[in-house]
């Protein structure tokens, strides 16, 4: 596989060979009403506003930003449990950004999403071994020796006792509740994953065996993921490639040492300065933190959106938004929106 393939670019296995998943222009806007009978609109939330990435079969991207950027909404449009406003989503070449429920079914077993919250996400009146068999029975899928000794090897796979299988979701921890939404979402063999936050809601001694397991099954199935997170360690330890997102829209994308060890853009230097540092002679040292609080998706900046909070910001940004652009010394596919990209010491030089 290319890890070093851009958004923009075809991530693949080899050359030449589509994107399992390709977003371009990517656009979700919520109404804001008034009051009273008319529920007259009054404005906009722009929680995703013209997004382009690409995820490759059996790959893992990682999308990071911090909380209201637009990350979780990007990820439940991907999954079509929310219709966008605007923009394409293609599947293997196929456009399901605006299809139907009936054009959806045939690939609907192919997407399956993890979710944030593992006590809300699972039906506090269903045994796990229904909530696990639910996805085969709405699809009609009868496995090779029935549905409850598919559901008992799901469970078994995941790190959980088979013989739990009539127990109901209170009687287990956090993790384990996760567990459980793991292997429901393998159920039916999906190509794609779409982890939103699979691990923030767990205790931190937990946090590493999900991910783990996590990639385990990734390279032993073969399974394509979008890892959104905020915490940066977690995306560095699981993702090949990643995104950096702010405010509805990609700053930064590259393979995941390019971001880690060589980011460019002004906000991904924020992101990765406040990374607690273990070690305390690194710690003293400057931090590129931003300005101020992050502006409202209502009425985002003109131009660059993090303009606002950027000490390098020129009348340029104001005026012009910058696109996603591959710059000349860098690796191939690192991709930066930025008038004035540059390392960490050119922020640092700015404040």
């Amino acid at each position: 596989m290319d890890q070093k393939t851009g958004v923009q670019d075809r991530p693949s296995a080899e050359p030449g060979t589509a994107p399992l998943l390709e977003v371009a222009g990517l656009v979700k806007h919520f109404p804001v009403r008034t009051g009273g009978l008319g529920r007259r609109q009054v404005g906009k939330v722009r929680a995703v506003d013209g997004l382009d990435l690409a995820v490759g079969v059996g790959e893992s991207l990682g999308l990071v930003g911090e909380s209201g950027c637009g990350k979780s909404t990007t990820g439940r449009l991907i999954t079509r449990l929310l219709e966008p406003t605007d923009g394409s989503i293609r599947y293997q070449g196929r456009e399901i950004g605006h299809a139907t429920r009936r054009e959806l079914a045939p690939i609907r077993s192919e997407i399956q999403m993890i979710f944030q919250d593992p006590y809300s996400s699972l039906n506090p009146r269903q045994t796990v071994g229904a909530i696990v068999a639910a996805p085969m029975e709405i699809n009609r899928i009868d496995p090779p020796g029935g549905r409850k000794a598919k559901v008992k090897e799901l469970l078994e796979r995941v790190g959980l006792n088979p013989e739990h299988y009539n127990r109901f979701p209170h009687e287990f921890s956090g993790g384990q509740r996760q567990r459980v939404g793991i292997a429901r979402a393998l159920a039916l063999r999906p190509k794609l994953i779409v982890a939103d936050e699979p691990v923030s809601a767990l205790d931190v001694s937990i946090q590493a065996q999900v991910v783990n397991l996590l990639q385990s099954l990734q390279r032993e199935l073969d399974i394509a993921f979008l890892f959104i997170a905020h915490d940066l360690a977690v995306v560095r330890h699981f993702s090949e490639r990643v995104a950096v997102m702010y405010l509805g829209k990609i700053v930064e994308v590259a393979d995941r040492d390019s971001v880690y060890g060589n980011p460019h853009h002004p906000y991904t230097h924020t992101l990765l300065s406040a990374v607690c540092e273990p070690d305390p002679d690194k710690a003293r040292g400057r931090r590129a933190l931003p300005i101020g609080d992050p502006p409202s998706p209502l009425a985002p900046p003109s131009g660059c959106r993090f303009r606002t909070r950027c000490p390098k910001a020129q009348p340029l940004c104001a005026e012009q938004e910058p696109p996603l652009a591959q710059l000349a010394e860098l690796a191939d596919g690192h991709r930066v929106a930025c008038h004035f990209p540059g390392p960490a010491e050119d922020t640092l030089t700015h404040r």
